[in-house]
């Protein structure tokens, strides 16, 4: 009923920036909050950002300062804007969305995820 499809991932150099997308389609009544994680070969996926209907965001205390997140509710899409990347940055990014298909019902939802690569 619902789809999240990202882009955007690729790979950069040290200190360059990437911006992800993640765009939900399907049966949409509202969506609530959104985010955005990360997983990294070998350990636990994470939480990177998030921001709610209203617009407030929570970031990871590793990104705080160098990655802001947003969304355009008219489109129904959540960015991720990743600047001064760092090696420790290489991972797997999730998007996450918390999506009422009806007044009475809500349910989150994953992308299939999109490989982020900080490398020289």
């Amino acid at each position: 009923q619902v789809q999240l499809v990202e882009s955007g991932g690729g790979l950069v150099q040290p200190g360059g920036s990437l911006r992800l997308s993640c765009a939900a389609s399907g049966i949409i009544f509202s969506i609530n909050n959104m985010g955005w994680y990360r997983q990294a070969p070998g350990k636990e996926r994470e939480l990177v950002a998030s921001i709610t209907s209203g617009g407030r965001t929570n970031f990871a205390y590793s990104v705080k300062g160098r990655f802001s997140i947003f969304r355009d509710n008219t489109k129904n899409t959540l960015y991720l804007q990743m600047n001064s990347l760092k090696p420790e940055d290489t991972a797997v990014y999730y998007c996450n969305a918390n999506i009422s298909s009806t007044l009475y019902s809500r349910r989150d939802y994953w992308g299939q995820g999109t490989q982020v690569t900080v490398s020289s």
